[in-house]
């Protein structure tokens, strides 16, 4: 019987050799990546390479994949994680540990563009309602992560704006990761005891919460002012204001590719932010 290579441990596991004018290409078209330094370059080639022995994708609609695009996905799949810890908290011996943040799923699917996706909705008399909803990505628990290929592509435009997609949607994985069956995420990951010195998981947490729940609170606020009085709104992309799960994965989508502005916009959560996804340092 022969398994599937990504069931192997990773001691056992070659990851492609990727193609060095491919990765140069990817890593020049995206500023944010361009921005690394020569090493964290080299770490994120390495991660990226496992990241593709180790997920599937699959092209909808008839859409073919290529290296050139599974790369692409792979190197801002993993950039949140260039610098955080295993999710077991420790210290971390290999690099490649860092994606057992990522081991609840295989699958990524790919669109040519936003997906229809059947919804419904119970109002205030308990009328259910359906309808459809676009979606340019989607992550779900234990379950595969659908990327809009068009958006993908935005990502150069967009990063001075703070908007990523596949940042979005691979940090509502780390989200998600250790979550129960049934539980939904809250934009709070699991942490560490040593978190910012709290010395607990329970002191993180609360430390956490505390300094997203202001920032959220305070960014619906000038949302709501900008709304009603024609405000200029504010800089980080107003999806942000509607759970703050989407709050956590917004303003991360500006924290790694537009840094020095969502510092201006969000010290403490900057801060906050440097905790948990540069644990290592």
């Amino acid at each position: 019987m022969t398994l599937p290579l990504r069931w192997l441990p990773r001691r056992w596991r070659k990851a492609p050799t990727l193609d060095h004018e491919m990765w140069s290409e990817i890593v020049l078209r995206h500023g944010f990546l361009r921005r690394l330094t020569d090493t964290e370059q080299s770490d994120l080639k390495r991660l990226s390479g496992q990241f593709l022995l180790e997920k599937e994708y699959f092209g909808a609609h008839d859409l073919i994949i290529t290296d050139h695009m599974a790369l692409t996905v792979a190197a801002q799949a993993c950039l949140p994680l260039l610098h955080m810890r295993p999710p077991s908290g420790r210290l971390r011996k290999d690099l490649l540990q860092v994606l057992d943040w990522y081991d609840d799923f295989v699958g990524i699917v790919i669109q040519p563009g936003a997906a229809l996706a059947r919804r419904q909705r119970a109002d205030a008399a308990g009328v259910v309602h359906q309808f459809d909803e676009a979606l340019s990505g989607e992550a779900m628990d234990r379950g595969p992560v659908m990327l809009s290929w068009d958006d993908v592509m935005a990502a150069p435009s967009t990063e001075d704006r703070g908007s990523n997609l596949v940042i979005h949607e691979f940090v509502h994985k780390i989200d998600m990761r250790g979550m129960h069956l049934g539980e939904a995420p809250d934009g709070a990951p699991s942490l560490m005891a040593d978190f910012w010195d709290t010395g607990s998981v329970t002191n993180a947490r609360r430390l956490w919460r505390s300094t997203m729940s202001e920032a959220f609170d305070a960014f619906r606020e000038s949302l709501s002012r900008a709304e009603r009085f024609g405000g200029e709104p504010p800089w980080l992309d107003a999806y942000a204001a509607t759970h703050p799960a989407e709050f956590f994965s917004v303003a991360c989508e500006a924290y790694f590719v537009n840094r020095d502005q969502f510092g201006q916009e969000f010290p403490s959560v900057l801060k906050l932010f440097d905790g948990f996804f540069r644990a290592v340092n």
